[in-house]
């Protein structure tokens, strides 16, 4: 009978597009002085998404840079999911993921240093880091790290970013963007 609780949670979730927006436009201005995606990639536009039930709460989601289609994916995607984090996530699938393997294979040590997971799971679209979708690169060792990227039909690999770091999300996507770029550019 309090109609409050639905208020707040609206206000938290317009707060959250409004920083997605400007990690939007953060993206935009890098990717304007960097020429690091693919032109089948470049040419879609961002997008925000919001959801309601991503494993029972709500979710916001922007996507950018974005590419989907039956066998290539190409995608950035920065989430908000409620009561849980903040997450950045790359997915590479088809002639991307064959084209860009090598270089992940490569920044091992990097990807490992730097606390990234990699998705183990068959199913690119779970984002949670729960046991059996998430392994954090550190617990990999570098055949098992080359192994999963070479024989798993996507790579996907995901930063967390707690909520407690909320003054600092803005600045730490962005930081994560590049690192995917300098990784997955052209």
């Amino acid at each position: 009978m309090n109609a409050d609780i639905i208020l707040t949670k609206n206000r938290i979730l317009e707060k959250v597009k409004a920083v997605l927006s400007l990690i939007q436009e953060d993206q935009q201005l890098y990717l304007s002085t960097n020429s690091l995606l693919p032109d089948l990639v470049r040419i879609i536009p961002p997008k925000i998404s919001k959801g309601e039930n991503y494993n029972g709460l709500p979710y916001l989601v922007l996507d950018h840079p974005r590419y989907f289609d039956k066998e290539d994916m190409y995608a950035i995607r920065t989430m908000f999911w409620w009561g849980n984090f903040f997450s950045s996530t790359l997915l590479l699938s088809g002639e991307f993921k064959i084209l860009l393997q090598q270089r992940f294979i490569n920044s091992y040590e990097t990807l490992k240093q730097d606390g990234y997971y990699l998705c183990i799971n068959a199913d690119p679209w779970q984002h949670h880091f729960e046991s059996g979708n998430f392994e954090k690169i550190s617990s990999l060792s570098k055949t098992e790290w080359e192994s999963t990227i070479r024989s798993h039909p996507f790579i996907k690999l995901s930063k967390q970013i707690p909520l407690t770091q909320w003054e600092n999300v803005r600045e730490n996507v962005l930081q994560i963007f590049r690192q995917y770029l300098e990784i997955a550019g052209d």
